[in-house]
C-alpha cells in the first residue's frame, strides 16, 4: 500500500483478517471479489504498515483510512482478488491420434495455485444441447473420464474455476470424434457385402429373364407348327 508517498507491506499484528474483511479491500480497489487473504512469512524484519481489520471494516473506504501506523515485522498480508486469477486451463486425452468412436478420453482442468480449494465445471456445448459436469479441484486439478466417445460428444467445451465468490473461464475447446479404424472396415466389408449382394441378384434376375424369353420363343415356334403341320422344318426355319 502507498502512504505517504512511500510504498510499503501491510501487515496485521492481530491476524484479524478474513475473505470478508479482504472482499471489502478489492472492491475498494475495483478488484472484484476476494479470493484469500493469508500472512506471507518474509523471513526478514522490514518496514511494514500496520493496519488492524477490525477497524478496515469500520472505514468508509480504504483510501480514506488513515490510522496506519509503521513498525517492523517479519510478517505481511497477502491478498488475492479475483480480477488478477489466471484463467483455467483446459486439455484433452488422448491428443496425440485424435478421438475415435468408442474409445475413452479425458478433458482435463486446471488452474496455477493461487487460491484454495474449489470446483471445476466443464461446460460442453451443441447446437442443440448443453451439459454441465462439476468436480472438486484436487491439486487445482480435475480430471472428467467418458467411457466412450461418440458423435454426440462432438462440441465446444469449456473449464469454470469456482472459489467463494469468484469464477474464472478457460478458452474454448472444440473436440472432433472420428470414426475409428475397426468402425471403418467393418463398415467397409459391410459396404462391399451388400454391394456383391445387390450384384448377385441383379445377376439372377437377368438369368432369370433370359430363361423366360427362351421359354416364349420355344411355345411361338410349336404353336407355329400346330397351326401349319404340312410345313417342314426347314422351311419354318427360313420363314
Amino acid at each position: 500500500m502507498k502512504l505517504y508517498n512511500d510504498w510499503k507491506p501491510v501487515d496485521d499484528p492481530l491476524f484479524g483478517w478474513d475473505l470478508r474483511t479482504a472482499d471489502l479491500v478489492c472492491r475498494q480497489l475495483d478488484c472484484g471479489s476476494a479470493v484469500s487473504a493469508k500472512i506471507k512469512d518474509n523471513r526478514s524484519v522490514r518496514h511494514v504498515w500496520k493496519i488492524n481489520a477490525s477497524s478496515v471494516l469500520s472505514a468508509s473506504a480504504l483510501r480514506d483510512y488513515k490510522s496506519v501506523t509503521p513498525q517492523n515485522s517479519s510478517t505481511s498480508l497477502e491478498i488475492t482478488c479475483s480480477d488478477l486469477l489466471f484463467q483455467p486451463m483446459i486439455s484433452v486425452s488422448p491428443s496425440i491420434d485424435g478421438i475415435y468412436e468408442s474409445s475413452n478420453f479425458t478433458i482435463s482442468c486446471s488452474i496455477k495455485p493461487q487460491y484454495p480449494g474449489g470446483s471445476f465445471q466443464l461446460t460442453f456445448n451443441t447446437s442443440n444441447t448443453a451439459n454441465v459436469y462439476t468436480q472438486k479441484a484436487v491439486n487445482h486439478t480435475a480430471h472428467f473420464l467418458f467411457p466412450a466417445a461418440n458423435h454426440g460428444h462432438q462440441g465446444n467445451y469449456s473449464c469454470s474455476v469456482f472459489s467463494h465468490k469468484f469464477s474464472s473461464v478457460s478458452q474454448p475447446l472444440y473436440l472432433s470424434i472420428s470414426a475409428s479404424p475397426t468402425v471403418f472396415i467393418v463398415r467397409l466389408v459391410g459396404l462391399l457385402l451388400t454391394l456383391a449382394l445387390l450384384l448377385s441378384a441383379i445377376g439372377l434376375h437377368k438369368m432369370t429373364t433370359r430363361g423366360q424369353e427362351s421359354g416364349r420363343q420355344e411355345n411361338i415356334e410349336l404353336d407355329y407348327c400346330n397351326l401349319h403341320p404340312e410345313l417342314k422344318v426347314g422351311q419354318m426355319k427360313r420363314m
